[in-house]
């Protein structure tokens, strides 16, 4: 599988991973320009962006690129090099274990959709859902009362219905936003109707969207999907069950091990997957950047 056909698999899987593109390549490297590569939540890496000490730094940035969802041009220097300044918008990092060269490579962040599930039939539920993917939102629209288990935002645009048990269903289902069209005396009767928790009410906004004076059903869509802009951004938005997205994890496999280490022979802090060199010294597990470091290591410690 090449890797655009891969990178479509991990979005329709819902999988976040970082896109990472060799974008300048200095000799002496492994890499050349246009090089790629997709990195997963783990660490792991499929496809080329350079050796093992550039694939550590690679994996290092992409956990920050994966927490703060913002790309990152990273310009992996040998010790000592100053070809690449220290500038506003890249980040530098130096490998002791190069052989000389210094690539600059491009990481994009790819982060699963917000899903925006829509109950109703009505002219504000279609504006909803146009605006809702015109900002790059995965919609859905509900049918019956079941709430797609996946859906961080609800908005009931039905005006009737079995408005209550939609909302009920969100709440159960996780979802962070749940929107309710409806004026503040309706709203606040199908509220009671919900009888939700303290908490759960801190999920509920009736009447749903920012107040700009909408009056048109195209205006009531737009001002809520603004509001779930607005709420979206300050990362309230991302449920429990998706916290990995935010997040690295350790592979199953090594659960019991730290995310990081630091090699023991050049200082360098490298992220621990199953293809990671490593040495099991009385009792403790050591973690290098590549077989170099690993080799000078078994040597100095025989000798």
């Amino acid at each position: 599988m090449d890797l655009a056909m891969r990178a479509a698999q991990l979005r329709s899987e819902r999988r976040p991973f970082v896109e990472a593109t060799v974008v300048r390549a200095q000799p002496p490297t492994s890499a050349h320009s246009g090089d790629r590569a997709l990195v997963h939540a783990d660490g792991t890496i499929e496809g080329f962006v350079g050796g093992q000490c550039t694939e550590n730094s690679v994996r290092e940035m992409s956990r920050t690129v994966l927490e703060r969802g913002e790309s990152m041009l990273l310009r992996v220097l040998p010790a000592g090099a100053a070809e690449f300044p220290d500038t506003p918008g890249a980040t530098i990092a130096v490998n002791p274990c190069m052989s000389g060269g210094a690539t600059e490579i491009f990481l994009e962040p790819r982060m699963p959709a917000l899903v925006v599930a829509v109950f109703g039939d009505s002219p504000v539920a279609d504006a909803v859902s146009d605006f809702a993917r015109r900002v790059d939102y995965s919609v859905e629209r509900i049918r019956g009362t079941r709430v797609p288990a996946e859906a961080s935002v609800v908005i009931v645009a039905s005006h009737g219905g079995d408005e209550g048990s939609v909302i009920r269903a969100a709440l159960d289902a996780g979802s962070r936003y749940i929107g309710l069209v409806a004026s503040h005396t309706r709203g606040a009767a199908v509220l009671d109707e919900v009888d939700p928790t303290d908490d759960e009410r801190a999920h509920l906004h009736t009447p749903v969207g920012l107040d700009i004076g909408a009056r048109t059903p195209a205006e009531i869509g737009l001002s809520i999907v603004a509001d779930i802009v607005r709420v979206a951004r300050s990362g309230s938005l991302i449920r429990p069950s998706e916290e990995s997205c935010r997040r690295v994890e350790v592979p199953r496999e090594t659960e019991s091990k730290p995310q990081t280490a630091v090699d023991p022979v050049c200082g360098m802090t490298v992220t621990i997957t199953e293809s990671t060199p490593h040495l099991v010294v009385a009792g403790r597990t050591m973690w290098f950047c590549c077989p170099g470091c690993r080799s000078r290591f078994e040597k100095d410690d025989v000798a």
